[in-house]
């Protein structure tokens, strides 16, 4: 069994790390909106999981053997990658009767699916002026892509509830690695669990929707290479490397800077229009992440843990 460390509050360090990852995080829509004409969304992601989980699953075979998920954490880490798996399959469903704004918008509650899951534990509670700073942030999410749209209400509602779905499975997966017994699991270990359950069901929803179609094209495969080294493998390495030593609410809180990225992103490589609100809604979002983690004042790095 591996020792998990002490959580700390996020310092500079963990502040860096988590800007660079919500970057990547970001540019992965442009990756994925490029050659969403050659290779449907799903599959792509289905794709890259599965590469990343014959990656990991090497590395967990070749260290622990064939007795390597007798160790306790299997029912938990299948619960793991269940919950990660279930946001991309809602995530997707919310996009066939909702628009991408809403899609992201309420998506990205899944920090506060996170913070109302850990408030029992002393380390990761959040006091008032930080839930304000949750709320002021996600405000800023809403404010910078919520508009006005052509669909009916009904459908409308029917998407937004899937993304919420989509969010709250989001949120309580970081649950389950913070209290389940996957969270004393190796890292690699523990992203094959998340990323092997994604492969499995995303595959078979791309099957159930026939969205298994991919016409393979450079730009194709350049885009699934950065997907499935950048993002599945390597990003996914140092989120759980992060999580292990960071606390778990904070964290989650700036990955709404993400979508942020995405628009920026867009913006610059794609010709997407940015609105007034795109501004107004950074704004908010970077203050409500000052307000719950600079603040209170970040810490000087502390030496690696094991």
């Amino acid at each position: 069994m591996h020792t998990v460390p002490v959580r700390r509050h996020l310092d500079w360090r963990a502040f860096g790390l988590m800007v660079t990852l919500c970057a990547i995080w970001g540019f992965q829509q442009v990756a994925m909106k490029t050659v969403a004409a050659s290779a449907p969304p799903a599959m792509q992601l289905a794709i890259r999981f599965g590469c990343a989980a014959l990656f990991f699953g090497v590395l967990v075979l070749a260290r622990e053997g064939v007795r390597a998920f007798g160790d306790g954490t299997l029912a938990s880490g299948l619960l793991l990658g269940l919950t990660f798996s279930l946001e991309f399959v809602f995530a997707g469903q919310a996009l066939l009767h909702t628009t991408a704004a809403h899609t992201v918008v309420f998506l990205y509650t899944a920090p506060l699916f996170t913070a109302l899951g850990l408030q029992y534990l002393p380390d990761e509670r959040l006091s008032i002026p930080q839930w304000v700073g949750i709320g002021m942030a996600f405000a800023g999410v809403a404010v910078a892509f919520l508009g006005s749209t052509g669909r009916s209400a009904a459908d409308l509602i029917t998407g937004d509830v899937y993304a919420l779905t989509g969010g709250a499975c989001w949120g309580l997966s970081n649950v389950v690695l913070r209290r389940g017994r996957v969270g004393n699991a190796a890292t690699v270990k523990t992203v094959f669990y998340q990323v092997g359950c994604a492969a499995m069901l995303l595959f078979g929803f791309a099957a159930y929707t026939g969205q298994t179609r991919v016409t393979w094209t450079p730009l194709t495969l350049a885009s699934l290479v950065f997907q499935t080294v950048f993002i599945a493998i390597t990003s996914y390495v140092l989120w759980f490397w992060l999580l292990r030593r960071y606390l778990t609410s904070r964290l989650m809180l700036l990955s709404l800077l993400t979508p942020l990225f995405g628009v920026a992103f867009g913006a610059a490589l794609l010709g997407d229009p940015v609105e007034w609100r795109f501004a107004i809604g950074t704004l908010l979002v970077l203050t409500g992440v000052l307000v719950v983690n600079v603040l209170p004042g970040l810490r000087p790095t502390a030496p690696a843990g094991p």
